[in-house]
């Protein structure tokens, strides 16, 4: 029978010494040799046959060294820093999540797969998550609609104990309503550690009735949340739409950053965007071009701007505004 990876470190940790003196054993953290016998066993299990493999299929041997490599350093650094909160301890529970982490990296690498070729190109793996990664991010590739399923894959980052994710962009996927369902949990286990969310070009395709509700899921699960930055463009939002992040929008008071762009804000958003807020005295940037304002909404923004003392970066243009609204948005940004 094989040593398993705690037998690896153990072993590590009880060297041979030649002095008889009172010690005491460190089980953390292991020696370089250690971790790299551990990274030939990880390429061993991602390349050679077992149940796994047979399962979900192998890897090439250069494939599983470059993704033992990944899965090791992931395990190592995820297990350091919860060894760094427990520094008088022997280390064994370090150890433990150690060797857990890399188990169930492995299983991950390998229902994901070997690479896939196409047009010739290799198509590299996505890198494994680590432990101290801040930036979430599911928009890169096609856009696409996901459902309960697909989110679950998607978000399973996020439900990791002890990640540091503080920005996350959902964009570019739509969420049907049954997503947002698998979001809600996550994004609320999130609040106290969320300062940037992307929210923009979320809800494509979907029916006014199906969207608001997403948008009201979404706006209760991250109500509370203290944001620097905050980004619903591209979501046609409207009035409805803008009142159905009310619960989210009332709740912010620190923003920095909002991004209201692309969003068919008609006079009445505007005044609903004015009313919800409740606070923009550290808002440096504000773009809220391409939208439907005319003059009467861009009087309403003129007072979020006039109430922005640090505003730097703020767009306003593609908004139908004329002499009036200009004149009122003009004076504000003098104030």
């Amino acid at each position: 029978m094989q040593p398993s990876f705690e037998d690896f470190v153990a072993m590590d940790a009880m060297s041979p010494n030649s002095q008889r003196r009172p010690f005491s054993i460190k089980l953390w953290p292991p020696s370089l040799n250690t971790r790299l016998m551990l990274v030939d066993r990880i390429t061993n299990n991602l390349s050679s046959q077992s149940i796994f493999t047979q399962k979900y299929g192998s890897l090439s041997k250069e494939e599983a060294a470059e993704n033992a490599k990944q899965i090791e350093d992931a395990a190592f650094a995820s297990a350091n820093q919860h060894y760094e909160k427990e520094p008088d301890g022997d280390g064994s529970s370090a150890v433990q999540l150690y060797a857990k982490e890399c188990s169930k990296q492995i299983l991950e690498v390998l229902k994901r797969g070997p690479r896939a070729i196409e047009d010739g190109e290799v198509i590299k793996v996505e890198k494994v998550t680590r432990a101290n990664e801040t930036f979430f991010d599911i928009s890169k590739g096609q856009r696409a609609f996901i459902g309960a399923e697909e989110a679950q894959e998607l978000l399973r980052p996020l439900k990791e104990p002890g990640n540091s994710y503080t920005k996350i962009c959902f964009s570019n996927r739509s969420f049907g309503l049954d997503a947002a369902y698998v979001a809600e949990p996550i994004l609320k286990s999130l609040k106290d550690q969320l300062q940037e969310v992307d929210l923009s070009d979320f809800i494509a395709g979907r029916s006014e009735d199906e969207a608001l509700d997403i948008m009201n899921i979404f706006s209760a699960a991250l109500e509370g949340c203290v944001l620097k930055s905050l980004n619903l463009s591209n979501n046609a939002l409207g009035e409805k739409g803008v009142r159905a992040f009310e619960k989210l929008l009332k709740s912010q008071s620190s923003l920095e950053e909002l991004y209201l762009m692309n969003n068919g804000i008609s006079k009445e958003a505007a005044r609903a965007i004015c009313e919800l807020i409740p606070s923009t005295e550290k808002l440096r940037v504000l773009q809220f071009h391409n939208n439907m304002t005319g003059d009467e909404g861009a009087i309403a923004i003129s007072e979020v701007v006039r109430c922005s003392p640090l505003l730097e970066d703020f767009r306003c243009s593609s908004t139908r505004v004329e002499s009036e609204g200009g004149i009122a948005l003009s004076k504000a940004l003098l104030t």
